[in-house]
Parts: structure tokens; C-alpha cells; sequence
């Protein structure tokens, strides 16, 4: 287990002074200071409080949208973090000098895994709680579950990683990088045309966002942190079944049921991942 947190460290360490880091650090202050700049306008508009209703869920929606683009920085961030970080360092042979030691490569990949997911978990959800207060300061509206929202924001994090990790472990760093992208924003288009098959009525393309949240959680994790973010009454200014068509609005709190397949996929993934890293050639 030392040997794991000590990896885990090193991968953190590793991370905080990569370019990524900058990058990310300059996207987040940048739509911290647009989302803040719309926010107070809104509130100018609104005459500065949150009384009126459609001022409210302006504010809902538009936290809801700054939230999908603080996902969307975490998901490049660690997709193209994480095939130089366990890619790079296998083609480097660096890893080869570390696994030469009495090291298993479980071990070695739950290590950089953690690193990872703690460099990543804790970005989106710092990013995340500075845009809450953005929110609140500018307009007075805290979201209803912050704490719940922000953690499946994490999660999603954490299953786009883990996918990186398991792709990492076959192509190259920045192949891992495109296709785990690439699958991240294939989702969430698949999740907002299911959406409107469901408002339609169309089964069968309601069927499409269903299987695509089974296929790669992260757009359920969204739908999941959006409904936490919003404020209760979004739904209620549109008809049964309408909000479902809506890309920044979440239909439904998440299940139980999903939250344990999140947690099975991550965990098969993650041994696919173990498995492929045992039998690559160094």
C-alpha cells in the first residue's frame, strides 16, 4: 500500500507541473470572470434580486450551462494528461526503470490511477464550488445540492480518466487523449438527441441516450449533477416530458441502481486497464 500512495504522490507532483496545468488554471479564471460578468449583468437586468421566477431560472439554466463547460475543461485536462502521464513514461522507459524493482504493475497503474483521479476529482469540484459562489454573489441563487452535484461531477471525471487509463495502456498518449474525447462529446450528443426522442414520444431514439448512458457514463453523471444544480421549479415551466429535450436542464435525480453501475464500470474498466498494462511489452 506505501508503495501505492507513494506512486500516487509522485503522479500528483507530476501533474502540477505539467503544461495541462497552466492551461486549465488559465480556462477556469477566464470563464470564471465571463460567467461572472453574465451573471451580474443578469442581475441588472432583474433589477438585482432573484425574485422574479424567470430570473431564477435564467440563473438555473446558465449555471447548469458554465457547469457543462467546467466539465468539458476537466475532460481535455485529464484525457490529455493521462496518456503522457502512463503512455509517455512507457515509451520513455521510465516506467521500466520503476517496474524493474520489486513492483507489480497493478500496483504501479492504481497508483498513477489515483493520481490522476485526485488531480482531476479535486479540479472540477474546486472549479465547481468558485462558480457556486460566483453565483451567489452576483445573484443570490445557491443551488439546491451543491455538495451531491459536484461530487457526480467528480465522478464523471473519474470514468472519462479511466477509460484515458484503459486506452493509454494500448495506443499512444495522444491517440488515448482524441478517442476519449472524442467518445466524452459522442455521448453527450447521443444523451441530448435521446432526449428529445423521448419528449416526442420515439422510443426508439429515446433508446439511444439510454444505451449510451450504459455505454459510457458520463452523460447519466451529467443529467445526474444537472438536476442537482438546477432550481426545483426549471422543470415545472415546461410540460411533461419537455424537459427531457432540454440539453441544460436534468429530468430526474439518478438512481441508486445507476450509481452501483458506475461504480461496476469503473471497477471492470479499471481491470481491463490492469490486465492490458500486465501484458505490454516495456
Amino acid at each position: 500500500m506505501s508503495t501505492v500512495l507513494t506512486i500516487t504522490g509522485l503522479t500528483l507532483r507530476e501533474a502540477s507541473r505539467r503544461r495541462v496545468m497552466l492551461a486549465l488554471g488559465i480556462l477556469t479564471v477566464l470563464l470564471l470572470a465571463l460567467s461572472a460578468w453574465g451573471f451580474s449583468r443578469l442581475a441588472a437586468e432583474s433589477g438585482g434580486t432573484m425574485t422574479s421566477g424567470e430570473a431564477r431560472l435564467t440563473a438555473s439554466i446558465l449555471l447548469n450551462l458554465v457547469m457543462f463547460g467546467f466539465s468539458l475543461i476537466a475532460a481535455l485536462g485529464t484525457a490529455f494528461l493521462t496518456g503522457p502521464t502512463l503512455a509517455g513514461e512507457t515509451e520513455s522507459g521510465i516506467a521500466l526503470t520503476v517496474l524493474a524493482r520489486p513492483v507489480r504493475r497493478s500496483a504501479f497503474l492504481l497508483g498513477k490511477w489515483l493520481g490522476l483521479v485526485t488531480f482531476g476529482g479535486g479540479f472540477v469540484v474546486l472549479a465547481g464550488l468558485a462558480q457556486c459562489l460566483v453565483v451567489w454573489l452576483t445573484v443570490g441563487y445557491w443551488p439546491p445540492n451543491p455538495a451531491g452535484a459536484l461530487a457526480l461531477l467528480a465522478a464523471q471525471t473519474t470514468v472519462l480518466l479511466t477509460l484515458a487509463v484503459l486506452l493509454s495502456t494500448a495506443i499512444s498518449p495522444m491517440a488515448s487523449g482524441v478517442v476519449a474525447v472524442g467518445l466524452f462529446g459522442t455521448t453527450w450528443v447521443a444523451g441530448v438527441v435521446g432526449g428529445l426522442g423521448a419528449s416526442l414520444g420515439n422510443e426508439a431514439i429515446a433508446r439511444i441516450g439510454t444505451l449510451s448512458r450504459i455505454f459510457l457514463p458520463t452523460d447519466g453523471l451529467w443529467r445526474g449533477a444537472m438536476h442537482a444544480f438546477q432550481d426545483p421549479s426549471a422543470l415545472m415551466q415546461f410540460g411533461d416530458g419537455d424537459g427531457e429535450a432540454f440539453p441544460f436542464l436534468g429530468a430526474a435525480p439518478l438512481t441508486p441502481a445507476y450509481l452501483v453501475w458506475v461504480a461496476v464500470w469503473v471497477a471492470m474498466l479499471w481491470s481491463l486497464a490492469a490486465l492490458s498494462f500486465s501484458r505490454k511489452d516495456l
